[in-house]
């Protein structure tokens, strides 16, 4: 081989290498750019992954609460307790104004205040309630078993044994006062109250005893006819 010959030889070499360390070196760099640039990517992935999360806790649509939030609910959990407790006090009944014993020294009468004029009387015995009274813009009246019971507009209860008229029929009462008794229907009484200037009071039964207070004499009209008064 020539000595022109041999220096082209080694001149094609040095170029190949020269050559292929610049690509190797181009490979290198390429790949270190595409490493940052996924680097980057990840980054930002993270970045709004993360404000995205803190939106959402935010807004209150995350499923993992802080310990705010979960002290927020604990909060409302708490309200919502105490307004149900604050609906179930208020739901209760009221206690009797008073009790008081009747004529028949077994049962009691259990008095509650309804509102203006508007009283209810519950009627117990040996624990159980036999009846219920009941003021609505009028006195009301229980025939039990030849005890008569009265319950006024103003809350009072008033009661005594006996002296039952069976009506039909005109009846003396006590205070001077006459009733008289007629049928008007099916367990339907009405008893016209008549006193020294004529009618004074028409009561009136409708399945339902009834009962008035006539200037502090107390009557009772029961819906199967029988009248009695009492001062």
């Amino acid at each position: 081989m020539s000595s022109s010959t041999t220096v082209r030889t080694a001149r094609r070499r040095t170029l190949r290498i020269a050559v292929v360390a610049l690509a190797a070196a181009s490979g290198l760099t390429l790949t270190a750019c595409s490493g940052s640039d996924a680097a980057d990517a990840k980054s930002a992935g993270h970045t709004n992954t993360s404000s995205a999360a803190a939106e959402s806790t935010a807004s209150g649509w995350s499923g993992v609460q802080t310990a705010d939030a979960k002290a927020g609910a604990a909060d409302k959990q708490s309200n919502k307790q105490s307004g149900n407790a604050h609906a179930t006090n208020g739901g209760r009944s009221a206690a009797p104004v008073r009790t008081q014993r009747l004529a028949d020294g077994i049962s009691k009468a259990e008095i509650y205040k309804l509102g203006d004029q508007h009283y209810r009387a519950k009627i117990v015995a040996r624990g159980s309630v036999l009846a219920t009274l009941e003021t609505k813009g009028r006195d009301d009246g229980l025939d039990a078993n030849d005890m008569f019971v009265t319950l006024t507009l103003d809350g009072q209860v008033h009661s005594w044994m006996g002296g039952g008229h069976q009506g039909p029929g005109t009846f003396k009462l006590a205070g001077g006062w006459t009733a008289k008794v007629t049928k008007v229907g099916e367990l339907r009484y009405r008893a016209q109250i008549i006193g020294h200037d004529g009618l004074a009071a028409t009561m009136e039964t409708d399945q339902h005893d009834v009962g008035l207070d006539a200037n502090g004499i107390y009557i009772v009209l029961s819906n199967g006819g029988v009248i009695s008064a009492h001062e």
